[in-house]
């Protein structure tokens, strides 16, 4: 009767009661809340897109407009031969005011308000006054025809900016798929080993009443002591697996904590309280190729990188061309002995001027640029390859995601059968056992192949899960699975903050 109850407890977990701070139980929601707001790998990785949002910021500084502002003041003393004194003198002072804009065509405007005061003991002949008041008002354009024509030119670092921050954005996403993947790994890890602990638990409290019996037998006489040693030999063994296992479990929750970047409280354990789900996941390999073609982030990003390949490289390809520089200009001046006067003649246009002109110019040769437009056309076709390439990649890593789901189904059922079968065979042993044709060291042994079996089952759950989670990181929809949006980590937001 004492082996028929040693039965009954192998069969079943046993329950172990430990005077303990209240364990922090996490849901899986819990943990990839935690890691998306917590995880410091991925802080890290949100400081590159708001550094390069402030490159975008900085590099849409072209278009602010310059003030220019200028102030002078010149006294002269000269010999003249033709006065009674042998010499004249002139005072200039001026004070000029300017602003320039860069046009999106690549133009550069320019409004120009010039103020001069001019006082001499000479006449001048040109004015026909010795102190006088001389401004003028003035816009200037110039316009590049060919070369640096058109807003692409213009614009360059600013589109190279925009799309190395949607580069990096996307990079951010990937860096984010990976933790909430590995979040959901380490998670049902710390599960299958908790699952494992509580196996050796009970095979340990198995083994010591293996050899409480042992004992009380070989005391009467109806056992030789070798059985003894059979026993305590698998009591101590047992307790070794058991420290292993507890040992495995600190471990895995101490690599959860810094995951997650919990603060348990002193003595407070972490448990994980989802089970792997063993339900039948329903694939389709082609739609899911698909879906990661569209999905992925490693993808987008490579072509985000074409797509900035592709504008430098028209760029360059532009500034193979001649310089041709068209530059126009208006203007109306004043004059008078007051200011005022200066003014008045200034606003009514008596003194207009305009112009306009051509410039040219072109290097013999153009080899710096030609050769320029050679390399960027070189990256372009390889980073086409380089698409190609990894989309071939993504395609044969959903396709293993898929096999992995579908094999680890499988393992499942015979995991499940195997536990059945060794349950099956421990029951034989101890009906053999009870008649004398099995040892003590034979029912160990097949108990021990029953803890295999056991941890065989927990390790298929655990590794179909994987599987699931595998192939939500190949397809690049772990984070709509896990309900995670890009949203909650804007970049945007912590440069701004930073202001």
């Amino acid at each position: 009767m004492k082996n028929l109850l040693v039965v009954v407890l192998i069969l079943g977990f046993g329950a172990v009661t430990e005077l303990q701070a209240e364990p922090v139980r996490l849901t899986m929601a819990d943990a990839v809340k935690m890691a998306v707001e917590k995880n410091l790998d991925l802080r890290v990785e949100l400081y590159n897109p708001a550094q390069q949002e402030a490159e975008y910021q900085k590099s849409r500084g072209i278009y602010n407009p310059t003030l220019t502002l200028q102030a002078s003041y010149n006294d002269t003393t000269s010999y003249s031969a033709s006065r009674p004194s042998g010499r004249y003198w002139n005072n200039n002072s001026q004070l000029n005011a300017g602003i320039s804009q860069l046009l999106p065509s690549g133009a550069t405007a320019a409004l120009g308000f010039n103020n001069s005061y001019l006082s001499s003991d000479v006449t001048s002949t040109s004015s026909g006054l010795s102190s006088y008041w001389q401004s003028s008002l003035g816009v200037t354009l110039n316009q590049p025809l060919l070369r640096n024509f058109g807003r692409e030119p213009t614009e360059l670092t600013i589109d190279t900016a925009r799309l190395t921050k949607e580069a990096s954005l996307e990079k951010l996403s990937s860096k984010l798929i990976s933790v909430v993947a590995q979040v959901r790994t380490e998670y049902y890890k710390l599960y299958s080993l908790r699952e494992e602990l509580t196996v050796r638990k009970v095979s340990l409290e198995l083994a010591r009443r293996v050899l409480s019996e042992t004992q009380a037998r070989v005391k009467a006489g109806v056992m030789p002591a070798m059985e003894t040693l059979n026993a305590e030999f698998g009591v101590a063994s047992r307790e070794k697996e058991l420290i292993d296992a507890e040992r495995a479990v600190q471990d895995q929750v101490d690599v959860l904590v810094q995951l997650l970047q919990l603060q348990p409280a002193q003595g407070q354990d972490v448990e994980t309280v989802e089970v792997p789900s063993k339900g039948r996941y329903e694939v389709s390999e082609q739609a899911e190729i698909k879906r990661a073609l569209s999905n992925r982030p490693e993808l987008k990003e490579l072509k985000r990188n074409l797509e900035l390949l592709e504008l430098q490289t028209r760029v360059s390809g532009n500034r193979t061309r001649p310089d041709l520089l068209l530059s126009a200009s208006a203007a109306t001046a004043g004059l008078g002995d007051t200011y005022p006067r200066d003014l008045d003649r200034l606003s009514s246009g008596t003194y207009p001027a305009w112009g306009v002109g051509l410039s040219f110019s072109y290097p013999l040769g153009n080899q710096a640029a030609e050769n320029d437009y050679r390399k960027n056309r070189l990256k372009l076709d390889q980073s086409a390859l380089q698409i190609r390439n990894q989309e071939e990649l993504i395609a044969n890593e959903v396709r293993s995601a898929v096999r992995a789901i579908e094999a680890n189904y499988k393992q499942l059922d015979v995991a499940d059968r195997g536990r059945a079968f060794a349950e099956e065979r421990l029951r034989a042993f101890v009906r053999k056992a009870e008649v004398g044709l099995a040892t003590t060291k034979d029912v160990l042994d097949v108990e021990n192949d029953l803890a295999t079996a056991k941890n065989n089952q927990i390790k298929a759950q655990v590794a179909y899960a994987n599987a699931i989670t595998q192939l939500w990181k190949a397809t690049g929809e772990i984070l709509a699975k896990e309900q995670v949006r890009m949203l909650t980590l804007d970049p945007d937001s912590l440069y701004k903050g930073m202001n």
